[in-house]
């Protein structure tokens, strides 16, 4: 039973946000790092001796995560002085429609198991949405462990994971292009220019700074390979990442620009067919790719991957590229969000001049109105799943005639989402 919680004054001389009993909340620092990589590795199951078999040396499995407390914001409960349970905020950016938004990105979500059961990690993640609010992040991501408990919290899946099989006899044929693909480092500046170009264009695309490139490559195999499709002259246009073992052609990611670096990377990857027995991937379109292929009898499984939050829904909708700004509607968002009391009530929204105005009113309007969860706001906005297919199932409440408006208003693209941290 868990004992009445404590408030502890805020104090120039006290580290701590909140207590229960013997349990204090507070942000860890550098002097933590020992505690924070234990029970990472606890709490994921990735053990000293798994990482000194992929190459990891043991000074660099203890420094791997100091980024992050360097460069993050890490909360941690502790009992008696030992960390029993943390969440980790990092401060990111992503593409929303063409708008280039700042976002944190929730990891490390850990406890020990002898301290679940006692509100540790929903005190912690409340405690995180204060701080993203407080520093502006209009929405947030992370890689759910269970979808249900976030889903409770008011994240909702914004993105899938398309993973796909290619027998090497289904390859595609080779396509005449004008460029070449050649292998690169991992830190080629070509194939980074390529993903920043790609993200600054694909709608739900992280923008990779160097952190988030870091987290990119963590505990990854060395055998990884990245190569590059170069244009006649010698133009960086796409690029794919990849290993082979077992003789199976392993993509980590594919991107290409333009549909002659899509048939360049399919010509090189084809051209290892004897030395494969088939490629396996995963595609993160949002869209399957067996049409694409010339025998289409191909696998593709998919499964959801990211779930994303809008932290504050006033500054979320005052800068989403709306597809039309039509001065003669005005829509009123009534939103139900069981962790942000600033995101509960009436928000009305208009356009002006080309501008998107979304303020909180009086919630008492009875004409266009559409009433929804802030999971259900969420992933209506990044277009994961339409307003149409959402009154259909009852995420939405609205006159049947507001869909016809909701529809031309959201941008029709599915989130591109790739990234793990």
């Amino acid at each position: 039973m868990m004992e009445k919680k404590e408030h502890i004054l805020p104090s120039n001389e006290s580290p701590y946000l909140e207590s229960h009993g013997d349990f204090r909340m507070r942000e860890l620092d550098h002097g933590d790092l020992e505690q924070f990589n234990a029970l990472l590795q606890y709490a994921f199951q990735v053990t000293s001796y798994e990482l000194l078999q992929t190459g990891w040396r043991q000074d660099e499995i203890k420094s791997a995560k100091r980024p992050i407390l360097e460069e993050a914001y890490v909360l941690g409960w502790f009992y008696k002085e030992r960390l029993a349970s943390m969440i980790v905020v990092y401060s990111m950016k992503v593409n929303i429609h063409d708008n280039i938004m700042d976002m944190g990105g929730i990891t490390g979500v850990a406890t020990y198991p002898e301290y679940t059961g006692r509100g540790l990690i929903h005190a912690l993640v409340r405690r995180a949405i204060d701080y993203m609010h407080e520093k502006g992040f209009p929405i947030t991501f992370l890689y759910p462990y269970s979808i249900p408990f976030y889903r409770k919290m008011g994240w909702e899946i914004v993105s899938d994971k398309l993973s796909f099989t290619v027998k090497d006899v289904q390859l595609p044929k080779a396509r005449p292009v004008d460029g070449m693909v050649e292998r690169v480092s991992l830190d080629s500046e070509d194939y980074h220019n390529v993903h920043s170009y790609f993200a600054l264009q694909r709608h739900g695309a992280m923008i990779r700074d160097p952190l988030a490139w870091e987290e990119y490559w963590r505990w990854e195999n060395d055998d990884m390979i990245a190569a590059v499709y170069y244009s006649k002259d010698h133009k960086p246009l796409g690029y794919v990442v990849y290993y082979i073992a077992n003789e199976i052609f392993h993509i980590k990611e594919m991107v290409y620009l333009n549909i002659e670096a899509n048939n360049g990377l399919w010509n090189y990857i084809s051209a290892h067919f004897s030395m494969i027995t088939q490629v396996q991937g995963d595609n993160y379109s949002g869209e399957p790719m067996a049409y694409l292929f010339e025998d289409s009898e191909i696998t593709e499984t998919i499964s959801p991957y990211i779930m994303a939050r809008i932290v504050d829904v006033a500054a979320f909708l005052n800068g989403y590229p709306f597809q039309i700004q039509p001065e003669d509607l005005k829509i009123h968002f009534r939103v139900t969000d069981p962790l942000a009391a600033w995101n509960e009530g009436d928000f009305l929204l208009s356009w002006h001049d080309g501008e998107t105005n979304c303020e909180r009113v009086e919630d008492n309007q009875s004409i266009n109105v559409v009433e929804l969860d802030i999971n259900t706001l969420t992933t209506m906005l990044m277009g994961y799943k339409r307003p149409t297919y959402l009154y259909n199932h009852e995420k939405i409440h609205t006159e049947y005639y507001m869909l016809t408006w909701l529809e031309r208003l959201i941008p029709v693209e599915k989130p591109y989402f790739s990234d793990y941290f």
